[in-house]
């Protein structure tokens, strides 16, 4: 089974989807955006998990990163 929260790729705005499962969470533009999309939807200690491929799973660019191609 694959990591629980996915960021998927960048968008051409700057953008990365956020799913939990198979739930949106949010769209963000930097790391504090992701750990507030997570928190609200229960994850409270998600900073502490943003480079655990356990948790999270960063798809379509390098993790932290939000700027276009």
């Amino acid at each position: 089974m694959g990591a629980p929260i996915v960021v998927h790729g960048i968008s051409v705005t700057g953008v990365r989807v956020v799913t939990v499962g198979n739930e949106l969470a949010g769209l963000v533009a930097d790391d504090h955006e992701l750990i507030e999309a997570l928190r609200r939807v229960g994850f409270y200690d998600a900073e502490h998990h943003l480079d655990d491929p356990h948790w999270i799973e960063w798809r379509g660019g390098r993790a932290h990163r939000y700027e276009p191609a």
